[in-house]
């Protein structure tokens, strides 16, 4: 029988069973003295101190929360790890990354099988967050709704993305700290909503940056180039980036690409520009991550560095 190690929203710890010895009473005639034990009487048993056995436990290096990237280490020994429902690929040393959706609930729990059978459960507690709400009522119905010939153009476009991400790489691109993909100033944060004629429109999926049509764009992570064309209807020139375990960066809205699929990137490497591309209302860089099919939170990655100018608006975003 497979024994289970439950965790709560802390560590591991494995219970052990204390030894108690029981000594057993000795007789003395008459004869013997009293500092003497008589042959015939059973002597206690020596029992070795028992041993400690190192917990097994999960290391987690990021915050939790709503709409995370959360990266960390299994137990050592691990031979599967679940995540969801699904099978998480693990590096040599036992690094594993997830990503938490924008309205994950409480709590989500990791289970970890060990080499002896047993299996080893973490819960992680999610913090919530606030988010930016908008309503706007009095719109005209164009506005709100696609038009029935930018429909039919959407389903190809979104098929097309979907089979770029159909096959994640295991290259581990995704292990070094990101950099920020552009310079400029945040005019869209993760997580913000528009409620417009009481229709809920799509969440904002990714972090905005203004700046001059023309502004170099870098790659945030190395990685390999999935899709980079123009012309799609809504993300307009749009570049997306495999940094390998089910982790992709999309670059939306560019004026120019410079890089084709297939192009393994070095981080900081120049991939296009800038732009107003798609839908747009001004030049700005898009920038949406995505583990799996959730959309996470670019600023929630560990070892990000600040956006000069721009770490208090994200501070906000993510409270």
């Amino acid at each position: 029988m497979r024994g289970v190690l439950k965790t709560g929203a802390g560590w591991s710890r494995r219970l052990g069973a204390l030894a108690i010895l029981a000594g057993t009473a000795m007789a003395f005639s008459g004869d013997v003295r009293a500092d003497e034990v008589r042959a015939d009487e059973a002597q206690p048993e020596q029992v070795e101190p028992a041993k400690v056995v190192p917990e097994a436990e999960f290391r987690i290096e990021s915050p939790i929360m709503q709409g995370a990237v959360v990266i960390g280490h299994a137990p050592q020994g691990t031979v599967r790890l679940v995540y969801d429902g699904q099978d998480l690929p693990l590096t040599a040393d036992g690094r594993f990354v997830i990503g938490l959706h924008r309205d994950t609930g409480k709590e989500v729990t990791l289970t970890a099988t060990l080499a002896d059978g047993s299996t080893v459960e973490h819960v992680l507690a999610v913090t919530p967050r606030e988010f930016n709400i908008q309503r706007v009522n009095g719109l005209p119905p164009k506005t709100v709704n696609m038009p029935p010939e930018m429909l039919e153009q959407r389903k190809a476009e979104v098929a097309e993305i979907t089979a770029a991400r159909a096959t994640p790489s295991l290259d581990l691109f995704w292990t070094q700290p990101f950099i920020w993909p552009a310079s400029g100033r945040i005019s869209g944060i993760y997580g913000s909503q528009r409620i417009r004629n009481g229709v809920p429109g799509s969440p904002h999926y990714g972090v905005d940056i203004a700046n001059k049509t023309g502004t170099p764009m870098v790659a945030p992570a190395s990685g390999i180039v999935r899709v980079a064309r123009s012309g799609f209807s809504l993300e307009g020139g749009l570049i997306i980036i495999d940094h390998g375990f089910n982790l992709y960066s999309s670059m939306l809205h560019l004026s120019r690409i410079d890089v084709k699929p297939g192009d393994v990137l070095m981080q900081g490497q120049q991939i296009g520009a800038i732009g107003s591309t798609g839908r747009a209302t001004g030049p700005h860089l898009h920038w949406g991550l995505r583990w799996g099919n959730i959309h996470v939170d670019p600023t929630t990655l560990p070892g990000l560095p600040p956006l000069p100018g721009a770490s208090a608006a994200i501070a906000a975003a993510q409270h």
